[in-house]
């Protein structure tokens, strides 16, 4: 018996050997009276870590799933305005490729393709505002906001990056020399609001779209709301930006995503823009496609949760004192992993070390 307990402990740990491993082998399987087959068929060992990359890939997972997905919604948007505005220019293309429909389909897809990509690893935020609202009203962990944020925004700069190197030579063309860098092409990549706005319209032209997305993506992961199966909330996600877009897109460019403005804007600054991407009307960058952002948001959450949620994990459903005299709250309503509902399929996965 102990000789037993002994093999066991030491299966599927290597030998230096390959001699030694099939002794262990044979002595184990003897110990347990199975033959190799059937023992194969009976017993199916997993772990989470079959080698030191999968411990250390562990660590940042789920920002890598961020920036993946939130690269995939850059190359989608910016592709697709690079393609749409730089096509108008004979010089650049025979005929127009695209119009302002072709724009929204195109951040459409990139938001729901970037949903689907990081859905079932860190539930497909590829928005700071998403992630912020999930740490406030739901039980989302602090302590991974800023890596989900950081992710994010490495995201959207590589997703611009990558654009920019596919399209710098028609760029070229359409700014009317090599070089030349104007607040007109960088509208490819980051937002920038039409002149006759007023500023006070730019934020609230923001703070709608951000507050129909949030709203919606508290909405389709609420289990006692009627969400749809897992696998369609890319779909839910591709009909929001599609609709937000058409209704909401022309005055601001609808950035509703920091990450995905500011990101590309520090690569525009980067690559000969300047600092005019950031001086624009007075740091327009921070208070219209952040702040707007941001309290649209947050405000889509508050009021979804107080006439809507019924769940635990938002503080708006916290226990009063009666309900803690009789131990009593409400139940969970949130379903794993929001807003992409995909639970991880973790049965049978043992933890080694």
């Amino acid at each position: 018996m102990a000789s037993m307990i002994k093999s066991v402990r030491n299966m599927g740990q290597r030998t230096s050997s390959s001699t030694d491993y099939g002794k262990n082998e044979e002595a184990h399987l003897e110990n347990v009276g199975e033959s190799a087959e059937v023992f194969a068929a009976r017993h199916d060992y997993f772990t989470r870590y079959p080698n030191n990359w999968s411990k250390i890939r562990e660590k940042f997972r789920e920002p890598a799933a961020e920036m993946l997905g939130t690269m995939i919604l850059i190359l989608f948007g910016a592709g697709v305005d690079c393609q749409v505005v730089l096509s108008s220019n004979t010089s650049v293309a025979a005929t127009p490729k695209g119009d302002y429909l072709s724009l929204n389909f195109g951040w459409a897809c990139g938001a729901a393709l970037g949903v689907w990509v990081s859905g079932g690893i860190s539930g497909g935020h590829i928005n700071p505002v998403v992630t912020l609202c999930l740490a406030v009203f739901r039980d989302f962990p602090w302590r991974k906001v800023p890596g989900y944020m950081l992710g994010q925004l490495i995201g959207a700069w590589l997703g611009a990056i990558i654009v920019f190197g596919n399209y710098f030579h028609a760029i070229d063309i359409f700014e009317g020399g090599k070089g030349v860098r104007t607040l007109k092409t960088a509208g490819l990549f980051s937002t920038f609001a039409l002149d006759y706005m007023p500023s006070a319209n730019c934020f609230f032209d923001e703070f709608i779209g951000a507050f129909i997305l949030l709203m919606v993506v508290f909405a389709v992961s609420d289990k006692r709301n009627g969400p749809p199966p897992p696998g369609l909330v890319p779909l839910v996600i591709f009909i929001v930006i599609l609709g937000v877009g058409a209704a909401f897109g022309m005055q601001t460019g609808y950035a509703i995503n920091p990450a995905r403005d500011l990101g590309p804007r520090i690569m525009t600054a980067m690559v000969g823009y300047g600092r005019q991407v950031f001086n624009f009307r007075n740091q327009y960058w921070i208070w219209c496609p952040i702040i707007g952002s941001f309290c649209g948001g947050l405000v889509a959450c508050f009021v979804y949760d107080v006439f809507l949620f019924l769940g635990a994990e938002s503080f708006i459903n916290s226990p009063n004192a009666s309900a803690r005299r009789h131990f009593a709250h409400a139940r969970n309503a949130e379903r794993p992993l929001a807003p992409s509902g995909i639970p991880l399929d973790e049965d049978h996965v043992v933890d080694t070390v």
